[in-house]
């Protein structure tokens, strides 16, 4: 069964040596990095090797690939998430000698100690935003530090240890561990039902970004146009909050948007207008601005600065990112993982399209998420996209359910001939080949491994292409 860590649990102020499980995330690998700043030692432990972990060990981490018992050494206190399971020999480890254990979100709220926090959430779009967040900052002179749940492209990393009092995190809503951190400023992108196993209910959904926003120092930033969002914002006081987005009462006003191509678009704030041009593309990105804008005019930037500023922004990993062209074929890859999100992200590929068409790879995430929307996935890809090839569904925390598969996903199609599901990644790969052409957009849309289909269909694209 996956593990569920007690929240409750105090946090030691002295956490010694600290052992990570799954220190090989974006997320993690942040974390014991501004651990390994902060003077501490750090080991840890992944089932592969990968990307984030050779940087640690120059750091002077001490890392295991697989997971084993003897891994936690001499660590005084284990870091776990969600994601772990409660048969983790690590964990068990810890659980029989007395060794503390941390959930990712409780390191992370060590680390802020002191710090003048902006807490972004969201059930889509914190990524993003807390990506724009840190390079306007940037830009803007400060030196904040941030840890991001994915990397920042211009700056090659998820987080950074800075010298400056603030500090930018996404907080993470899906355990409700988001309400953990001492936030001075909440910026609340919007509030779209998700995570029901965890929740039980809309209403309860609703109240823990209520109680996420009734805890800010400072001020909220809130959607003016997300109807869950406005439904937080009905739940906590008027004059701490500022609302942005295309609603005409909103404090900060996007406007004139233009999607094709890079966005664009006029904020209006204290009746003035500011012209936002941005590198991004999608009209969901214009409004991640529109959010970071009040944020930022919020901690007393000017504004004019700070629509430069966000025009710096570059994209964060895994959202609408390149992974290669194959002979006029385009072949990105996407975080998306909620009907809302898929359809923000095939919107905003379309402006990049022109002539050409879309064709989604899509891989369910999590069994409880797939029994439950599978026809608003199908009515969003079977809308936005031309073709659609269904993977199979990526468990990742939770058991299998007996009868839930991509199938669900695939048969709720109205038009049977626009989708196809293939379990076998091969085959998957090799049915894109085989309906791609010259100026099309292949796009793979999952917060789970589906970018490791990426090079085969690289591959079938260019086998395809020579074959003809």
């Amino acid at each position: 069964m996956p593990l569920k860590p007690d929240l409750t649990l105090p946090i030691p102020d002295d956490l010694g040596a600290v052992h990570f499980v799954g220190i090989g995330g974006s997320g993690m690998s942040g974390i014991a990095a501004m651990m390994l700043k902060a003077g501490l030692k750090v080991s840890g432990s992944d089932r592969s090797e990968g990307p984030y972990l050779p940087p640690l060990r120059e750091a002077g981490a001490r890392i295991s690939v697989g997971h084993a018992a003897e891994n936690v050494g001499d660590a005084d206190t284990l870091v776990v998430t969600s994601a772990l399971w409660q048969d983790n020999p690590e964990y068990q480890y810890a659980l029989a000698h007395g060794i503390p254990v941390l959930h990712r979100s409780q390191a992370l709220a060590w680390l802020t100690r002191g710090k003048r926090v902006v807490s972004v959430a969201g059930a889509h779009g914190k990524t993003t935003s807390t990506g724009m967040l840190v390079t306007a900052l940037l830009e803007l002179g400060a030196d904040p530090s941030y840890v991001n749940g994915g990397v920042i492209s211009s700056l090659g990393r998820s987080s950074a240890a800075g010298s400056g009092d603030l500090f930018v995190l996404e907080a993470d809503e899906s355990d409700g561990s988001f309400l953990l951190y001492d936030t001075a400023v909440a910026l609340i992108t919007n509030v779209d039902a998700d995570h029901l196993d965890h929740y039980g209910s809309h209403a309860a959904f609703d109240e823990a970004f209520a109680s996420f926003a009734r805890r800010a120092s400072e001020f909220v930033a809130i959607s003016a146009d997300d109807p869950g969002a406005q439904r937080v914002a009905a739940l906590i006081p008027d004059t701490r909050t500022v609302t942005f987005g295309e609603s005409e009462g909103a404090d900060v006003r996007l406007t004139e948007v233009t999607t094709e191509g890079p966005v664009s678009g006029v904020i209006t704030w204290q009746g003035k207008e500011h012209p936002l041009r941005l590198q991004v593309l999608g009209r969901h990105n214009a409004l991640n601005a529109a959010g970071a804008f009040a944020v930022l005019t919020g901690l007393g930037f000017d504004p004019a600065d700070v629509v430069v500023a966000l025009g710096r922004f570059g994209g964060t990993k895994r959202r609408f990112e390149l992974k290669g062209t194959v002979h006029g074929v385009r072949v990105y890859d996407d975080y998306a993982h909620h009907p809302s999100e898929v359809a923000a992200a095939l919107a905003a590929a379309r402006t990049g399209a022109g002539e050409g068409r879309i064709i989604a790879i899509h891989q369910p995430h999590l069994y409880s998420r797939t029994q439950l929307m599978a026809p608003r996935f199908a009515e969003a890809y079977e809308r936005l996209a031309d073709y659609t090839v269904v993977l199979d569904v990526d468990g990742a925390r939770e058991d299998p359910v007996p009868g839930v598969t991509g199938a669900l996903v695939s048969d709720a199609f109205t038009d049977q001939e626009k989708v196809a599901y293939l379990p076998d990644w091969q085959q998957a790969a090799d049915r894109v080949a085989e309906v791609a052409r010259e100026g099309d957009i292949v796009m793979t849309l999952s917060c789970g491994d589906v970018y490791r289909i990426i090079p085969q269909v690289l591959e079938a694209l260019d086998g395809r292409a020579n074959a003809g």
